[in-house]
Parts: C-alpha cells; structure tokens; sequence
C-alpha cells in the first residue's frame, strides 16, 4: 500500500485518485481552493481518501501527482516533493495557459518546465494523453486483446519503474517513450495524444510524433 499525494484534484485527479484506491492505495487530495472545497469528493471516495493542503498532500504522498492546469506549475510546492517520484499530468493549452514563447518554439516541454521547478524530484510525464474517465472505465487485465496502453516519458528509470508498475495495477499496457524530453511526442496535436491503441501501434504513433 502507498500514500498518493494529489496536487489538484481536476478531473484526471479524481480519476487517478479513485483508481488508486480500487488498487488499495490511500489518497491525499489538494486544491488551490483549500481543502474544505474538497469534502463531498472525499465523502464519494471513502475512507481512503482525505483533503489537506499541496503542502500537505506533498508530504504526505509516497509517490505525487502534479495534476494542475500548467500556467499553475510554479504554485508547486518544492520541499516536499524533494527526493520524491512526481507524475506530470500536464498538458499546455495556451488559449487557458496563455503563451509559452519556449513551448510555441520547441525549445523546451512542458515536463522539463516542472522538472526545472522540482530540480530534486523525479519528474515521469504519464496520465496526460488519456481522457479522464477511461483511466477508470477503461483498465483491461494483462494479456487482453483490447488492453490499451499509456505512455510515459522519464530520465530516472527507477522512477519510471514505479510509474509502471501504478500504470499497470490499474490495467494500461506501458510504452517507455524514453527520456523526459521525449514527452513532448505524446502531447497536444501529436498522433499519440489521446490514442486508443494497444502497445505496438502506440509506439508507431510516438514514432510519428
């Protein structure tokens, strides 16, 4: 069993969190709105899940979810996600984000950005390419013909290992698409970004990326 600390409890963070706990995990939920904005989603998940602050929910989590829009990313809290393995839900829509001169040039990704921001936290992209509720409906058990995989992207394999081992207890094939860098081929506008593809066709649309 793990603690899971949410940093944004948006959509893709309820998904996350109810999956977490359908797997015996408990959750630790976290808004910018404060935590007593957070109490009938706690009363729906059970007694597995409680509300607290980003500080909080970052101390408290073994492993972190990042789960905020982007323009929000250096709200982070840092000290406590130190030494820590960090899930990048991120994607940058820059008609909510605004613009992002090294994003719009390709100069740099949205996961460097956070990783840039946690320079002492394990940054993996993973869970931002797929739609909300599918990481609850849609987990298949290992070998099934229609089980769908998820990429992540990472520069700590030991980080990526835990990632994959969340990702595949909760029934998603995993596609290492390589260094954090490599995010960017399953973002925004790329053939992988909300693919419905089992392992071998997903890493074809990464290549196309």
């Amino acid at each position: 069993m793990t603690t899971i600390g949410l940093i944004g409890s948006g959509h893709i963070g309820t998904a996350i969190a109810r999956r977490a706990i359908e797997q015996g995990h408990d959750v630790v939920l976290s808004n910018s709105r404060g935590p007593e904005t957070l109490s009938d989603l706690v009363a729906d998940l059970g007694p597995r899940a409680r509300a607290a602050t980003a500080q909080e929910a970052g101390e408290a989590g073994d492993l972190v979810v990042v789960t905020v829009p982007f323009k929000a990313y250096l709200d982070v809290p840092v000290e406590p996600l130190a030494g820590k393995v960090v899930i990048d839900t991120n994607n940058y829509y820059f008609e909510r984000d605004g613009r992002y001169a090294e994003l719009d040039e390709g100069r740099t990704s949205v996961s460097e950005m956070l990783a840039a921001h946690l320079p002492t936290s394990k940054v993996v992209k993973a869970f931002n390419a797929i739609q909300a509720a599918h990481i609850v409906t849609e987990g298949r058990p290992a070998g099934a013909d229609d089980r769908r995989a998820l990429a992540i992207a990472g520069d700590d394999a030991d980080a990526k290992s835990v990632v994959t081992d969340l990702i595949e207890s909760f029934g998603f094939d995993v596609v290492d698409a390589g260094p954090l860098a490599e995010g960017a081929r399953f973002e925004r506008d790329k053939p992988a970004y909300g693919a419905e593809l089992g392992a071998d066709s997903l890493r074809e649309a990464l290549a196309a990326g």
